[in-house]
């Protein structure tokens, strides 16, 4: 099922103070059908108003919500044909797995109410999808975290829904635990090819496991499309910051004479570039060691991490006063140096406007 998002505004009144508060601004993105897509952002981005506007849970101030073709904007949650999973899971204590999974489908009124059979073949169908057939009988309180969260994922997923909406889904969950449920997550969205939307913060889990993302701040869309395309090729300073662990260096930089300088040193050529101030931004592993490269920093330490190495050093132009460079293990970093000196990887150094912060192409620039 595509969901597509049309000048979807949420505004809340003040409190105390003067004007409204803009939670999502003017939201235009369309999630494909059968996706596995990432509302990404900061706290306080909007990226939780706009999945409760998704399922019916807040209604837009403006703009219109649409399940393909179908404007599903008045309709309330319970209509949609959506499942969503809490970030706090909101199982019932006092029932079993097998009731806590069944419950929607006791709710159910009319024609489209299953049989008392029907239920329990769908409820163990979900309990085998999360591969959790083996504690229908437990209570919450016997389960671990993880269990946890499958069994609030088989209660969303019994409903067969067309949308599946999940809210920080794994932010109660411990670092391992974390990694073996986005990973069962991408299984089951894979398996039930189901259109999913979930919300996080956390990019290395939205890179790792999404078909696309959508990076958001402070309400408004900045980025949205594949994982590495947005990494390798962000709109903005705020994504290209945003995405990437160890984060984006940043130093304050300026295009003269067809070059790209970085302090005194030329690190990069740029013919086709205006002159100007700009922010120029090298990904960790966009740095080569070399004795005689372009950009020279002052070396402050050498992490060993097996595979790779890390160098950390410092630069007057940086915006942080430090960098740190991922380089592979056989480079000869001198541990023992002051300096260390390195070229710059063209497809991993970006250039941004000074004052719009925007990304700056090559061409681009008037």
């Amino acid at each position: 099922m595509k969901v597509a998002l049309q000048n979807l505004t949420k505004t809340f009144p003040a409190r105390g103070r003067r004007g409204d508060v803009v939670a999502v601004d003017n939201l235009n993105v369309e999630f494909p059908d059968g996706k596995l897509v990432a509302l990404l952002g900061p706290s306080g981005c909007g990226k939780s108003t706009t999945l409760y506007m998704i399922c019916g849970l807040e209604k837009p101030t403006a703009g219109q919500v649409f399940f393909g073709e179908d404007d599903v904007t008045a309709l309330p949650p319970e209509s949609r044909g959506v499942g969503l999973v809490f970030q706090n899971y909101a199982l019932y204590p006092h029932l079993n797995v097998r009731r806590n999974i069944m419950f929607p489908l006791e709710n159910l009124r009319g024609k489209v109410r299953p049989t008392k059979a029907e239920m329990n073949a769908r409820v163990e169908e979900a309990a085998r999808l999360v591969q959790i057939e083996g504690l229908l009988d437990r209570k919450p309180a016997e389960l671990s975290g993880g269990q946890q969260q499958r069994v609030a994922i088989a209660r969303a997923l019994v409903k067969r829904p067309r949308v599946l909406l999940l809210d920080e889904p794994l932010s109660n969950l411990d670092a391992r635990l974390r990694l073996q449920t986005r990973e069962e997550i991408r299984r089951i969205q894979r398996e039930t090819g189901v259109t999913t939307v979930f919300v996080t913060h956390d990019q290395e889990e939205a890179m790792s496991i999404s078909d696309l993302i959508v990076v958001m701040r402070e309400g408004a869309l900045q980025q949205a499309g594949r994982p590495q395309q947005v990494y390798d090729d962000p709109d903005n300073l705020f994504v290209a910051k945003f995405l990437g662990t160890p984060p984006i260096n940043v130093f304050e930089g300026r295009v003269s004479g067809g070059h790209i300088y970085i302090g005194s040193e030329s690190v990069l050529d740029a013919p086709s570039l205006h002159d100007g101030e700009v922010y120029v931004a090298v990904r960790p592993e966009g740095f080569i060691p070399k004795n005689d490269g372009k950009l020279t920093c002052a070396l402050r330490a050498v992490e060993v991490m097996g595979r790779d190495v890390s160098v950390v050093a410092g630069h007057d132009a940086s915006e942080t006063g430090r960098l740190r460079a991922i380089v592979a293990a056989e480079s000869a970093v001198d541990e023992r140096a002051e300096t260390v000196r390195f070229d710059l990887k063209p497809n991993k150094t970006l250039l941004f406007d000074k004052e719009t912060q925007r990304r700056i192409r090559m061409g681009e620039r008037t």
